[in-house]
């Protein structure tokens, strides 16, 4: 379990979490959303003892990080999958780290196997693509077979068949019972991946639940209405108070609409002669959930073009 309590990191003046408290249980896979420049990266990096909390606490197994031992053992962590030596070898730089640990040499070929790098386990890392570090940087997670694991975008630079693979282990591993704790900007992927999320602002909390219940907290919430009288449907429920905007491609007799419950747009209809061939109920996609959610702590934002 990775439990974070009235955190608080500042450099100089610029303060990059504020006060921020979460939970991160094992079981499940919890995600980790924030704009950029949210705080994330500190955050994790706070988390695995890198940086010095100015006040507050991050623990893992209810102590800080710096106390385990072994760290491997505790917790696998992929921040970053640049960050090895390019000349060594993938098992040379698994190796040391097992040493390091009091990890079997065994367990080296079986994480190597595990991310799909067996045939490349003695070339040079720094021939690596980063789809290659990536994996690389999972087999050094997994390495001591810890209850806790920790990514930081590790689906970056991977094809389609790895991002699948990623999804799956991620999964595996919640299942297992390990705590498994995700940064992503991939918003359609961590809605495949993710039980849970943790989601961020200028270094604040803003949600702390499942990504069921964070996408329904969006305004987006509302109605698919099909029919061939869509102008008319349109001025119709417009004028009732509604919200109504096309739904899809161009020319599509379809309407999106908010403001109204379905059996008063099909009142509405019925009332005037308008013939419906699709009232669905809509919610909110995890991206336009965040994007709403999220709007007000979102630090670079770029101008529209002229």
């Amino acid at each position: 379990m990775i439990e974070v309590n009235e955190l608080t990191k500042r450099y100089g003046g610029k303060t990059a979490v504020d006060q921020l408290s979460f939970t991160v249980q094992p079981g499940r896979v919890t995600g980790f959303l924030g704009p950029n420049g949210a705080g994330k990266s500190t955050t994790l990096r706070t988390i695995l003892g890198l940086e010095a909390p100015t006040s507050g606490t991050a623990t893992v197994g209810g102590v800080p990080f710096r106390s385990h031992a072994r760290g491997l053992r505790h917790v696998g962590a992929l921040l970053d999958a640049g960050q090895v030596h390019s000349g060594r070898t993938a098992t040379a730089h698994l190796s040391a780290l097992a040493r390091s640990n009091g990890i079997s040499p065994r367990r080296v070929d079986e994480v190597l196997h595990g991310v799909g790098l067996t045939d490349a386990a003695n070339r040079r890392i720094g021939g690596f693509s980063l789809g290659m570090k990536q994996r690389l940087g999972v087999a050094t997670a997994l390495l001591g077979d810890p209850p806790v694991l920790m990514f930081d975008e590790p689906v970056n630079g991977m094809d389609p068949e790895g991002v699948l693979w990623m999804r799956r282990l991620f999964q595996r591993l919640a299942a297992e019972g390990r705590t498994v704790f995700l940064s992503s900007h991939l918003m359609s992927e961590m809605a495949n991946t993710a039980d849970q999320l943790v989601v961020i602002g200028r270094g604040r909390l803003i949600a702390a639940e499942s990504v069921r219940d964070f996408a329904a907290r969006s305004t987006r919430l509302g109605v698919v209405v099909g029919t061939r009288q869509a102008a008319e449907l349109a001025t119709v429920l417009s004028a009732a108070g509604a919200s109504v905007e096309p739904e899809g491609s161009a020319g599509a007799e379809k309407l999106a609409v908010t403001g109204l419950p379905t059996d008063r747009i099909a009142a509405l209809a019925f009332k005037n002669g308008i013939l419906l061939n699709e009232l669905t109920s809509r919610t909110a996609s995890l991206e336009e959930a965040f994007m709403e959610l999220t709007a007000d702590s979102v630090e670079y934002q770029a101008g529209q073009p002229r």
